[in-house]
């Protein structure tokens, strides 16, 4: 089978922020692998299948990533059991992450996923994402206080519209024109709510799936962007890849 299924998500995140950012390129390349290596418990409840299993698109954007990045996020991994979703699932995160248009930055888009899976309960997302967010924002303490109060987190007026939305689409709040308005005072317009709630619905789900599969968070993601990054032209080189 060829590999024109995923040849559109080469540079979807997972994908496209841990590539892009020079944080990650400290960790050295690796084959590419499904082993779970040394966890003392397995990255999920599902078996992962061996990469001689897999259809060769799959495998080829897996060893993508891996190669491209130091590790292989487990997401990847436990999607992978279901191949016709593995593909639809990176499709749409690709569409609604990796969007160019709108006021929405990936630091924003980040800090709404921390925040609203917090509130269901997703270790896996508020760890991974997290991460990301630190790397983006350049502000390693940031999504740590979020995932503690995000109400008393060092945020902006915008910030707390933004996840105040966020999080009524989340816990499925009655969405009143109040809503809008209040999004609208702080520089979104009706396309920005659109993000921000597709964003929150569509993590509502991958929460959903990490839960029930058990989706443990990789180690490596615990501690990127807590540290200054070291001056060098690592960030541009990875911009390129």
């Amino acid at each position: 089978m060829s590999g024109w299924a995923l040849r559109g998500l080469r540079l979807c995140p997972p994908l496209l922020p841990l590539v892009s950012s020079r944080e990650l390129w400290r960790w050295p390349r690796v084959a590419y692998s499904t082993q779970e290596g040394s966890t003392a418990r397995p990255i999920g409840r599902y078996p992962i299948p061996s990469k001689k299993d897999m259809l060769y698109d799959i495998v080829e954007l897996m060893e993508e990533v891996e190669m491209k990045t130091g590790f292989l996020p487990n997401v990847f991994k436990v999607m992978s059991h279901r191949p016709a979703e593995f593909r639809a699932f990176f499709a749409y995160y690709n569409v609604i992450m990796n969007k160019d248009t709108g006021r929405l930055s990936k630091a924003d888009k980040e800090l709404i996923i921390v925040a609203t899976s917090v509130v269901n309960r997703c270790p896996y997302c508020v760890v991974a994402h997290g991460a990301l967010h630190r790397i983006y924002s350049k502000q390693p303490a940031l999504a740590d206080q979020v995932i503690v109060n995000w109400k008393l987190a060092d945020l902006s007026d915008r910030d707390l519209a933004m996840l105040e939305f966020a999080l009524a689409v989340c816990r499925a709040d009655n969405i009143t024109e109040e809503h809008f308005q209040k999004l609208e005072r702080h520089g979104f317009d009706r396309e920005d709510a659109w993000d921000i709630g597709m964003i929150s619905a569509f993590f509502a789900m991958s929460n959903r799936i990490a839960h029930f599969i058990d989706l443990r968070p990789n180690t490596e993601f615990y501690t990127m962007g807590r540290t200054p990054r070291r001056e060098g032209g690592e960030e541009e080189e990875a911009e390129r890849a």
